[in-house]
């Protein structure tokens, strides 16, 4: 059964934007930290940036810092991920994710309780 659903990804110019949309029909998850992450082609997957349950608390990967920026809108039980100045290594798919505890997400991606199937994102140079 799928819980978590991202959209939003495709084929961007380095230089471009993007914005990642994660909805979540039939299940409520405004209580839950909410996070992204994502795995290149080879390599393992990374924490991107995460979330707490009312916004007041966000945490990025060093490697999307100052370009990345994480938002939940609870009310439409959905968590975007705005990327801009996007570069080639940004390329990969996308999961988004949802836990009780904003650390799991960060630190302890294997508990995760929740995952999406995820979405490519590709930026060419």
């Amino acid at each position: 059964q799928v819980q978590l659903v991202e959209s939003g990804g495709g084929l961007v110019q380095a230089g471009g934007s993007l914005r990642l949309s994660c909805a979540a029909p039939g299940r409520t998850f405004s209580n839950y930290a909410r996070g992204w992450f994502r795995q290149a082609p080879g390599k393992e997957r990374e924490f991107v940036a995460a979330i707490s349950r009312v916004g007041g608390s966000r945490s990025y990967a060093d490697s999307v810092k100052g370009r990345f920026t994480i938002s939940r809108d609870n009310a439409k039980n959905t968590v975007y991920l705005q990327m801009n100045s996007l570069k080639p290594e940004d390329t990969a798919v996308y999961y988004c994710a949802a836990d009780n505890s904003i650390e799991t997400i960060i630190n302890r991606a294997g508990y995760v309780e929740v995952w999406g199937q995820g979405t490519l994102v590709t930026v060419s140079s």
